[in-house]
């Protein structure tokens, strides 16, 4: 993403008009429009006041990728409700039936041992419970997020 992109992005987090970020910034909204579209870049001095009114570091404005590195830092994946929890169990507990079936064939027959079952688990439930997390943050709208 570019500049003008990742400024426009964080604006929009924050929930502020282009007036309210440039009267923050203390330049024009016209040229905040403008670094914002791509036409003009920043000087530093301005990509430095930009950044402290949006509260984010000037990385995050010159990063390619910004959501990447705000999951990647602060910001945590939404906690999962216990009926969640509980639906997470009770799937994990299927797929394991499933799996040790005479029927399975992702080990045609051959029985699993302790430790290898015990990584699978583990495996499974952490791919259910960020999947379970990554369709909550994406599904759950926006005036009930926190």
């Amino acid at each position: 993403m570019s500049i003008g992109s990742n400024i426009r992005f964080f604006r929009k987090q924050n929930k502020m008009t282009q007036t309210e970020l440039a009267k923050k910034s203390g330049i024009s909204r016209s040229y905040l429009a403008d670094i914002e579209h791509d036409r003009y870049n920043p000087s530093l001095d301005v990509l430095k006041s930009v950044a402290e009114a949006l509260q984010v570091g000037t990385h995050m404005l010159l990063a390619d990728n910004p959501l990447a590195e705000i999951t990647a830092g602060k910001n945590h994946p939404p906690q999962l409700l216990p009926k969640e929890e509980k639906d997470i169990a009770r799937d994990l507990e299927k797929m394991l039936n499933d799996l040790e079936s005479s029927e399975a064939l992702a080990f045609q027959g051959e029985p699993l041992d302790e430790a290898s079952k015990e990584l699978l688990r583990i495996s499974l439930e952490n791919s259910l419970r960020l999947a379970k997390q990554l369709a909550k943050q994406k599904f759950t709208p926006h005036k009930f997020r926190k």
